[in-house]
């Protein structure tokens, strides 16, 4: 190929290649520069689907370009031109020397297709991570005057990409994900929740008819153990139609282990002795706090699904839905605690079967859609 394009000193050679991704980026495009034709093979990808932003502009600028006619392809280098300075438009540091490199690392262009997919997967598996990433910090935003229904929102947004990637990348044998060691959570500080809890027991003790209400509330929910330990105690004492007091219910304490540590029978009995404020109100605190905490639990897992490279596409979906499952299932029991349905979106339908993937033509970039996170009540 000559090499009397318009000729600038930047070389992007330089890039960093630290994932295999890269490299099929270079194919891909590659294979494209060398015969425009494949751009017909390539469905399921966008700009956006390329880890770098010069490869997302020369894949633009290809898309964008009508395709020139093969035998005068193979004769000049005018179309390729074209490329490079629609590409520049995005990317000032395109130059003639990568855009050989690009043709130069393409093994085969008749496998433009297989690369494509493969751009596809990684970018599966960008968005997945970025989804995760930014509900993570929704849950860990104490700006929000209503944090439950803007953390359930973005959990929406995420379950919406993953509902899109299972629509791409169909089931296979075997196709449940390993479990990888999720990324260290943040050590919460539990001095808020504690006394929160402390009220709740102490409340509930002297209004143990109100237990019955709350029925949603389970002692998984708790931070502490003595405290999960104690609502077992109280909800157990009401079930049986037993009295209960602070005394009944440091008995039942004793009897399901809760002082074999060592803990003193008069702290019990103090932490029961105060109560305040109603039992309701308390128990949607302690619900609303565990909500997120499971929340936070689920991002990380689907995180760490997202950065195992041996994880296919389809398993990140199995491995998602399984931590979004956790959120619902809390979800569920907030909307029966405040009696106020939180809107929800529809659910794709999930895929049973093997075949070939659902993918869209290449074409601009789809807008990013967001359901709105204002604080609402």
């Amino acid at each position: 190929m000559p090499h009397n394009l318009d000729p600038e000193e930047d070389d992007l050679d330089t890039i960093p290649a630290s994932q295999p991704v890269f490299h099929v980026e270079q194919a891909l495009l590659g294979a494209l520069l060398l015969d425009p034709r494949r751009l017909g093979d390539v469905t399921g990808i966008y700009a956006d689907s390329f880890s770098t932003a010069a490869h997302a502009a020369l894949f633009a600028a290809i898309n964008a370009l009508p395709p020139p006619d093969p035998d005068e392809h193979a004769r000049n280098i005018t179309w390729l031109n074209q490329v490079l300075a629609a590409g520049r438009e995005q990317a000032r540091g395109l130059t003639v020397s990568y855009l050989h490199t690009l043709i130069q690392v393409c093994p085969w262009p008749r496998h433009a297709a297989a690369y494509a997919r493969m751009v596809e997967a990684e970018h599966a598996r960008r968005r997945l991570r970025a989804a995760a990433e930014h509900l993570l910090q929704t849950a860990h935003d104490d700006t929000l005057a209503h944090p439950v229904p803007t953390v359930l929102a973005e959990a929406d947004v995420l379950a919406a990409v993953v509902d899109d990637i299972a629509t791409r990348f169909l089931p296979r044998a075997g196709a449940l994900p390993r479990a990888p060691a999720s990324p260290p959570a943040i050590v919460p500080d539990h001095t808020e929740a504690t006394e929160e809890e402390q009220l709740l027991l102490a409340t509930a003790t002297a209004r143990p008819a109100d237990i019955e209400s709350v029925r949603w509330l389970l002692a998984e929910d708790f931070t502490q153990p003595l405290h999960a330990g104690l609502w077992q105690c109280l909800t157990t004492l009401v079930r049986r139609h037993e009295p209960v007091d602070p005394v009944t219910v440091l008995w039942e304490a004793q009897q399901r282990g809760l002082l074999h540590d060592g803990r003193e029978p008069s702290d019990v009995l103090r932490l029961l002795a105060e109560p305040a404020g109603s039992v309701e109100h308390w128990s949607q605190r302690v619900l609303a706090r565990s909500l997120l905490t499971t929340v936070d639990h689920a991002a990380r897992r689907i995180q760490a699904y997202s950065d195992d490279p041996l994880i296919t596409p389809f398993q990140l979906v199995a491995g998602a839905r399984r931590a979004l499952a956790d959120i619902g299932a809390v979800r569920t029991r907030w909307q029966h605690a405040t009696g106020r349905p939180l809107p929800q979106r529809a659910r794709a339908a999930p895929t049973t079967r093997a075949g070939p993937s659902t993918r869209l033509a290449p074409v601009a970039s789809p807008p990013s859609a967001r359901p709105a996170t204002g604080r609402t009540p």
